[in-house]
């Protein structure tokens, strides 16, 4: 056995090697391969062949290592839930301005906010539509602060890169939150209402011709949320969101291949034509909507234990709030004349 390969370095005993002594290694080993397959080629060849070699090398890694320095700082610059963020003033203030926004470039309509308990706690269970700049979220949001009040909590949980965002103070403002089972449960242990969408990015960029899908991808996690915080479910079923770009492709496999998954929690990276950047990928630098009608409508709350027992199949309880969702969904699109119009 070659003695370089366990010879601890940096005195601490561990067996890996020095950076540089590796480097060495590396290039020694790269010289052999080149010598073999050129005949032992010139070296003024071998060395050009190495150049090349380790420029495609560090090409190949250099996504990967934007996205992990993108993740640090993203958890960084991401505060923990401090759910006094929230400024009722502020939301009173902004409210009649942006809502009369929302309903004149999105025409927007949400129905069946008095199945929302009038107080305490409650979790929203949404379809999450129109990539990163979600209009439904903001529509909704809009709405229940105008029918409830300001004064009455709610949250709604957000991916880290949306908080880390040039609009992430404002959203804090309105009560956005990291998106996580001890955020969610905070907001909840204090009687207020809380909304997620376990669809998260896999639902929010799904292609156009997916729009009137609920897809959750599996994830129940807030099925264990709502049990633990003893809170029932309402559903929230949005239409229209998926139209306001032209989304084509997830851009799953592109994700894992550039480590997003692992660095960004992010499962995908969509691929639309959308204002004003025709092929957008990413969305990083969101994009200008399309005004398209935007409508929401609020299901009855499902209590689970009331309905499954006190320990309920979680598959059993999933596959019945989709089913609602979805027979919803489908209702609200065979509403539409036509895309985008509604």
């Amino acid at each position: 056995m070659d003695r370089e390969t366990v010879r601890p370095t940096n005195g601490n005993g561990s067996g890996h090697r020095d950076p540089e002594q590796a480097k060495r290694a590396a290039r020694r080993a790269a010289e052999k391969v080149a010598g073999r397959e050129a005949g032992e080629m010139p070296s003024g060849r071998a060395a050009a062949a190495l150049d090349v070699l380790g420029a495609v090398t560090n090409l190949a890694k250099a996504p990967a290592r934007v996205a992990r320095g993108i993740a640090r700082l993203a958890r960084a610059r991401v505060p923990p839930a401090d759910l006094d963020e929230r400024d009722p003033d502020y939301i009173r203030e902004s409210l009649p301005g942006l809502w009369l926004l929302a309903s004149l470039y999105f025409r927007a309509e949400v129905r069946g906010l008095g199945n929302i308990p009038e107080d305490g706690p409650v979790l929203l269970v949404g379809n999450h539509s129109g990539g990163n700049l979600t209009p439904d979220t903001g529509v909704f949001t809009l709405a229940f602060s105008t029918y409830f009040g300001v004064e009455r909590p709610f949250y709604q949980l957000a991916h880290n890169l949306v908080l880390t965002s040039p609009v992430g103070p404002f959203l804090r403002k309105f009560g956005t939150v990291a998106a996580s089972h001890d955020n969610a449960r905070k907001a909840l242990d204090c009687d207020a209402a809380v909304l997620v969408y376990p669809g998260g990015d896999w639902e929010v960029n799904r292609p156009t011709w997916e729009a009137n899908r609920i897809d959750f991808a599996g994830r129940k996690g807030f099925i264990k949320l709502a049990l633990d915080a003893n809170v029932p479910i309402v559903p929230v079923v949005s239409v229209g969101g998926q139209e306001t770009s032209l989304f084509l492709s997830r851009g799953a496999g592109l994700a894992r291949t550039l480590g997003l998954d692992r660095t960004l929690r992010l499962k995908v990276l969509p691929i639309s034509l959308a204002l004003p950047w025709g092929i957008n990928v990413g969305d990083f630098l969101g994009h200008v909507p399309l005004p398209a009608k935007i409508t929401i409508e609020v299901l009855p709350p499902i209590d689970i234990e009331q309905r499954f027992g006190s320990d309920p199949d979680y598959a059993e309880v999933y596959d019945h709030v989709v089913r609602v969702m979805q027979q919803c969904l489908a209702s609200l699109a065979a509403e539409r004349r036509l895309p985008v119009i509604g």
